[in-house]
């Protein structure tokens, strides 16, 4: 493990994403005397990845999804180089730039993202395909549906969806390929999926479920003008978007001692299989999972800012392992906001309990999982409404029984003001199916403030 107690180290970062920036921004507080310099060659500022399709979609421009202002790295000496890293010569500890110039390091953090995934379709490469992960892709996303009149999205996950959403903000029509008998049913149970699949519909998304892209055909001139599906049908376009996942982007890395599977190896400390570097976030796999329900690969925003966090402690005070806690991932599916919390399976297997309660008009919904011999509470999902984090962290980490977390369960409500509470119909169905009597208790502005009337009276 590095010691900390060295002064004036370079500290070189490749990558500006959250993960990288969080770190750097980290150390800064605490080390004064480190040389911080960050390198990227997608943009020259740190932006909030996930405000991407706002920008298309025109309710953003980028200055405002810079969370930080210009001056703010000269102020905080971090020195920012616009760049792409072409190699690393990890024995000689230093690396070559785009630029044809070189750059040494004295620590060296590999915070470089995912790419999108490709699995070999005929086609793939013409023009109008593409991914979605960079500022570079949204670019090219902006000149590859200009005036378009159809696109395809394959991929039956958030990105797709995401998407798939940005298209149709421009009215572009939107064929939507999800190879899997429900949308995301490698995450969503039955339930959710099929809301947000009446969702997607609603909004006029053509949902082919069970549908899989054989081969994306050219124009005769290097373009796309149509897909081919495994049911024989050709859809014309003019657009394919290829959301199929992502992986982390290693590439450049290919050929070093560096040890790499799906990502780059570390341990809980973040250390790679080479002294003095470090890799965090979307490009980082974990030898062992770093708990439970969590994954050898975190390709969350959150937990690539725990990953700086983290990484930025040990570098700086001492060596501390990553223990990320209660999983939690938040989305939004057109206008339904989606939050889950602990371990909800797909399908639910023996052993494990599930209540399920969803609101007539049809766009909420809320999920509770619970262990069936002890009845404690392990994960929850909510669609169409918010939930108190802190809240449900507490009642899965304090090991809560289902019948406590539905007692209290109007202390978890996120909404604002105003917003209708679902609690009372939410505990009306759970007593009923499991012949409970647990009282409704409804918590809002105006008896907090009925009851400081009443005390000062």
């Amino acid at each position: 493990m590095i010691s900390v107690r060295n002064k004036g180290r370079k500290i070189v970062i490749i990558g500006n994403g959250i993960a990288g920036i969080t770190c750097a921004r980290n150390i800064r507080k605490i080390d004064s005397s480190a040389i911080i310099i960050v390198i990227s060659g997608e943009s020259e500022h740190f932006f909030s990845r996930t405000a991407l399709m706002y920008l298309y979609m025109g309710h953003m421009k980028y200055e405002h999804i810079k969370p930080y202002e210009d001056w703010f790295w000269g102020k905080n000496r971090i020195e920012l180089v616009h760049a792409w890293v072409t190699k690393v010569d990890f024995q000689a500890k230093e690396f070559a730039l785009d630029s044809g110039s070189k750059m040494s390091y004295d620590l060296l953090i590999l915070a470089t993202g995912s790419k999108p995934n490709k699995f070999g379709w005929p086609g793939q490469d013409l023009k109008g395909v593409q991914g979605l992960y960079s500022k570079q892709d949204l670019e090219l996303m902006e000149r590859n549906t200009k005036g378009i009149k159809h696109a395809v999205v394959v991929g039956g996950g958030l990105i797709g969806i995401e998407m798939a959403e940005m298209l149709s903000s421009r009215d572009i029509p939107v064929t939507f390929l999800v190879r899997e008998a429900a949308f995301w049913d490698i995450v969503l149970p039955k339930e959710e999926a099929e809301m947000v699949e009446r969702h997607m519909r609603e909004h006029h998304i053509d949902l082919r479920l069970n549908t899989e892209l054989k081969e994306i055909i050219d124009d005769g001139m290097g373009k796309v003008k149509a897909v081919l599906t495994d049911g024989g049908e050709t859809i014309p376009c003019q657009f394919v978007g290829l959301t199929t996942g992502v992986s982390p982007n290693t590439g450049f890395f290919k050929g070093t001692p560096l040890e790499i599977n799906r990502g780059i190896v570390v341990d809980e400390f973040f250390s790679t299989s080479i002294d003095h570097v470090f890799a965090i976030g979307d490009c980082a796999e974990f030898k062992k999972a770093p708990g439970p329900n969590r994954k050898e690969i975190e390709q969350v925003w959150y937990t690539g800012r725990m990953h700086g966090e983290t990484l930025a402690y040990t570098l700086t005070v001492k060596p501390v392992p990553y223990r990320p806690g209660v999983w939690f991932n938040s989305a939004k599916f057109f206008d339904i906001e989606y939050q889950t919390y602990g371990t909800v399976p797909n399908k639910i297997t023996e052993g494990i309990s599930s209540f399920y309660w969803e609101h007539e008009n049809g766009r909420i919904c809320f999920r509770a999982v619970f262990d069936t011999g002890t009845n404690i509470f392990i994960g929850a999902n909510a669609l169409g409404f918010r939930l108190r984090h802190v809240f449900m962290d507490k009642a899965i980490k304090e090991g809560w029984e289902i019948d406590q977390v539905m007692e209290n369960l109007y202390r978890a409500d996120f909404n604002p003001e105003f917003y209708q509470n679902n609690q009372e119909s939410i505990l009306e169905k759970y007593n009923r199916k499991f012949g409970k009597n647990i009282p409704s208790r409804k918590r809002g502005w105006w008896s907090n403030w009925l009851k400081k009337v009443v005390s000062s009276s």
